[in-house]
């Protein structure tokens, strides 16, 4: 089970603030492709499950996640998550062609052709989105701040995995308010905002 908080903030500005506040406690950028699948009658969002291809920077990484059930509710998401590493070239031969992750030797691709009955030839590619990760280590937490870039526009969320996620949120909330950046709650999480094609209000 993953559990992390999720914070929206509201634009580039406060994005911007976080980033400088923090700059001491960088660590790194990533740049992240993540691109989605589904069996072509929709075997995993039926059962409020996703399929992701993550690839990192030049393909120099890429990573494969089935995530399901989902549940977002006060800034704190837990989502079941399964992940492996993938050669990335078999995934941008997947991506160029979905019917191959029916192919591929995978303990996760397995699960979904298993447990999901998707059926050889039968994966379908969901489109995706872009996404500029800054990982900052900081008072004993991992933030991740994000820069979420849709076809149509562009989101920012302060994201960090903790396993008391309550106490993290304190933290992180108190740092936004004595530095006067407007946040709330994260409502949706990144596939659901894509797959609804517009910016949450």
């Amino acid at each position: 089970m993953e559990v992390e908080v999720k914070i929206r903030l509201p634009d580039s500005s406060a994005h911007r603030a976080v980033s400088a506040l923090l700059s001491s406690f960088h660590r790194e950028t990533q740049r992240q492709q993540n691109l989605f699948f589904d069996g072509a009658a929709g075997e995993l969002s039926s059962r409020r499950a996703v399929l992701r291809l993550r690839f990192y920077g030049d393909d120099i990484r890429c990573v494969v996640s089935l995530k399901a059930k989902a549940i977002l509710v006060n800034g704190v998401s837990r989502v079941e998550e399964d992940e492996e590493e993938l050669e990335p070239s078999i995934g941008r031969d997947c991506v160029a062609d979905p019917s191959k992750l029916s192919e591929v030797d995978s303990r996760i691709l397995r699960r979904v052709r298993d447990e999901f009955g998707v059926g050889t030839g039968e994966f379908v590619c969901l489109g995706g989105f872009k996404n500029v990760r800054d990982v900052f280590e900081w008072k004993g937490l991992k933030l991740e701040l994000d820069e979420t870039m849709y076809d149509f526009g562009t989101c920012f969320e302060i994201e960090c995995e903790s396993s008391n996620p309550e106490g993290a949120k304190q933290v992180i909330e108190e740092f936004l308010k004595e530095n006067g950046i407007r946040y709330s709650d994260s409502e949706a999480s990144k596939f659901a905002i894509f797959r609804s094609g517009k910016l949450p209000q």
